[in-house]
């Protein structure tokens, strides 16, 4: 009996070592892991803006900037605030850098203490109501405004700049973001042709003529241009475009906004993007008196 125990108890240590050496092995792995992300988040993680998967945009203007569909409309309606309340360039490179630092182009419901949105803007400091901040061209706005003040500021460095505005812990950090910024800022102001490509997948948020509707009130809110309208012959709209700039200011707006409202295809010059490829390719029926930006939405499912 004495000896059938001590077998037992042999047997069954022998498992719980083994499980004992497994649990080890297996902690020091996760460990080792962990730390591991820890490092790379730690070295690289300011310069990591993961698209989402089916839903990303590359613009290329001597430089290249990867983005999700959520930041890349974001990037597009602050840039466009910018220029529609008669703010040089520069500014918006300053306002983006400030974006990309606060909240990584993303319309965050939270953040330090009482920060909301693009910005991390404070109601407890004056900037606005909470739902206010919410809104990205209120929060445009009053960034631009709060620029306007600092004196000199178009001969700083970006990251003075935006620190005379936001008054950051981290006064630095926002310079980081200046190469990335002046990229977006020379495609999103028409600096550059086909310079904004999305992919927004195969299910748009909305369809048919509630998102013509949008997209034209969109567009007229960021821009500030009542002259967009309504065609006939597709569900979408039309854009007079003054110059080749203006036109590729619009046509990468709404490229940038394709994803969140239902843009099937953006048509400038001899050249149109397609949600179907996410890219641009050159059309051969081009009209000679074409001098507008043709955007269609997706059909009524």
């Amino acid at each position: 009996m004495a000896s059938g125990t001590y077998a037992w108890l042999t047997v069954d240590q022998g498992v719980w070592v083994r499980t004992r050496a497994i649990v080890a092995t297996s902690l020091v792995l996760a460990v080792i892991a962990s730390i591991g992300i820890y490092l790379v988040v730690r070295n690289v993680g300011d310069n990591l803006r993961l698209p989402i998967a089916g839903r990303s945009c590359t613009v290329r203007a001597d430089g290249q900037v990867r983005l999700n569909a959520e930041q890349m409309a974001h990037a597009a309606t602050i840039a466009a605030i910018g220029i529609q309340r008669n703010m040089p360039e520069r500014a918006v490179v300053v306002a983006l850098a400030t974006a990309f630092q606060e909240s990584g182009l993303e319309n965050l419901a939270g953040g330090d203490r009482d920060s909301i949105g693009l910005f991390q803007q404070r109601p407890s400091q004056g900037w606005g109501t909470p739902e206010q901040i919410r809104d990205p061209r209120y929060a445009a706005n009053k960034f631009y405004a709060g620029l306007k003040k600092v004196r000199g500021w178009q001969e700083m460095r970006v990251t003075d700049a935006a620190q005379a505005v936001q008054r950051s812990a981290f006064p630095e950090a926002y310079q980081k973001w200046a190469d990335e910024s002046e990229v977006l800022t020379r495609a999103l102001l028409g600096d550059a042709t086909a310079a904004v490509a999305c992919t927004v997948g195969r299910t748009p948020v909305m369809r048919g003529d509630a998102a013509a509707a949008a997209l034209t009130q969109s567009l007229t809110l960021d821009w500030g241009l009542p002259r967009a309208t309504s065609l006939a012959e597709l569900t979408g709209l039309s854009v007079p475009a003054a110059d080749p700039r203006d036109g590729w200011r619009y046509a990468h707006w709404l490229v940038s906004h394709a994803h969140d409202h239902g843009v099937k295809r953006v048509r400038f010059a001899d050249l149109e993007w397609t949600a179907d490829k996410g890219t641009w390719s050159r059309v051969s029926d081009r009209k000679a008196h074409d001098a507008r930006v043709v955007a269609e939405v997706f059909a009524e499912a």
